[in-house]
């Protein structure tokens, strides 16, 4: 006896989209890029790691949109390891290049076809929230900001007294945990409310 079969439509599904984290960004209110304001910083950026490869595309990927094309950064490699020569963003690659003794080591600095430079303070990626609403206030400070280190370095003497304090005795803290300016390791959201703020979810 002949037997029929049925043959049942597979459908192949995608595989379910693994969100980025969101993108902790401020930005001055302003359309100048800080070439015409030489020393100015545009903002901060507050990455969550020092892997640049990582790090790099979420933020170019918002910032092309803003500013045109980033076609170029520049580093200090003091706080980025590993630290390639260039990183596939979406929809192109940006060049990466450093200066040891140039640059600025909380620094970095964007070219875009269409504006030309920008510079963005970069927080160290295990600061604590609140120290890094107060970093990000000070650089989108509308009255001009201090260059960058100076900005890391006045808010560790501000609160160095409090941070020593609240922290556990010296003897039981891994050196791997923190060794910059003023951080503190946390589990921290993803936004805050400074300045003219960009949150976005990536993906």
């Amino acid at each position: 006896m002949p037997v029929s079969l049925l043959r049942v439509p597979i459908a192949v599904l995608p595989s379910p989209r693994r969100e980025s984290p969101a993108l902790r960004l401020a930005l001055r209110s302003t359309d100048t890029p800080s070439t015409l304001r030489i020393g100015a910083l545009d903002g901060a950026w507050w990455p969550r790691s020092d892997d640049l490869a990582r790090e790099l595309p979420s933020l170019v990927e918002m910032l092309d949109r803003l500013w045109g094309r980033i076609t170029r950064v520049n580093v200090n490699p003091t706080n980025w390891q590993p630290l390639p020569h260039e990183v596939p963003v979406p929809g192109h690659v940006v060049k990466v290049g450093w200066f040891t003794t140039e640059q600025d080591p909380h620094k970095l600095l964007l070219m875009s076809y269409r504006l030309g430079r920008w510079d963005l303070l970069v927080i160290p990626p295990q600061t604590s929230q609140a120290a890094a609403a107060r970093l990000m206030a000070a650089a989108t400070d509308q009255d001009g900001a201090p260059g960058a280190s100076e900005i890391i370095a006045a808010e560790h003497g501000r609160h160095a007294d409090a941070d020593l304090l609240a922290a556990p005795p010296s003897d039981s803290v891994p050196e791997s945990v923190w060794e910059s300016e003023g951080g503190a390791a946390a589990s921290v959201p993803a936004s805050m409310p400074v300045g003219r703020m960009h949150v976005s979810s990536g993906g």
